[in-house]
């Protein structure tokens, strides 16, 4: 059996292919064709195992309990016991740390579309003001019609 501390860092490097399976599988766009489909089924099937097994593929939560059992069966990963409690404990330990990396990836996430689209409308205010200074400084008739700006001649002394 490895140490405590072993069997920690193993918990938390393991963690994080489930955090990125699960979260790919059920966010990102590689495969949306194939979360519609689970996201219709799930609401649309008359059968309850139907709803269930298909709303599995939709949240991150649920699925990433499967991927980590089939990540426990690959490594034989056990956590504090050498027996089936072993697998027992290392399996919800292994959601749970794979979730808190989720939430942390979520987070981040929306702060960096956050701050990109603040950027963008900083960039649109600042063009805009830009052409809003040029129009201000074009002279205007009597009317209030923007004349044309004039060609003028470079000096040839």
């Amino acid at each position: 059996m490895l140490t405590l501390n072993v069997q920690l860092i193993w918990l938390f490097v393991l963690a994080v292919p489930v955090a990125c399976i699960s979260w790919t599988v059920t966010h990102e766009e590689i495969f949306s064709e194939i979360h519609l489909y689970c996201t219709n089924k799930y609401k649309t099937s008359k059968h309850l195992m139907v709803r269930k097994l298909f709303y599995l593929v939709t949240c991150e939560y649920c699925f990433s309990h499967y991927i980590t059992t089939g990540l426990l069966a690959l490594t034989g990963y056990k956590l504090l016991l050498n027996d089936w409690k072993g697998y027992l404990i290392a399996g919800f330990c292994m959601v749970w740390i794979a979730n808190i990396y989720m939430s942390l990836y979520s987070i981040l996430r929306a702060h960096i579309k956050k701050e990109s689209a603040e950027t963008t409308l900083v960039e649109k205010e600042t063009t805009m003001s830009g052409w809003s200074d040029r129009m201000a400084h074009r002279s205007k008739d009597s009317k209030g019609i923007v004349k044309p700006d004039r060609i003028t001649k470079p000096n040839s002394d």
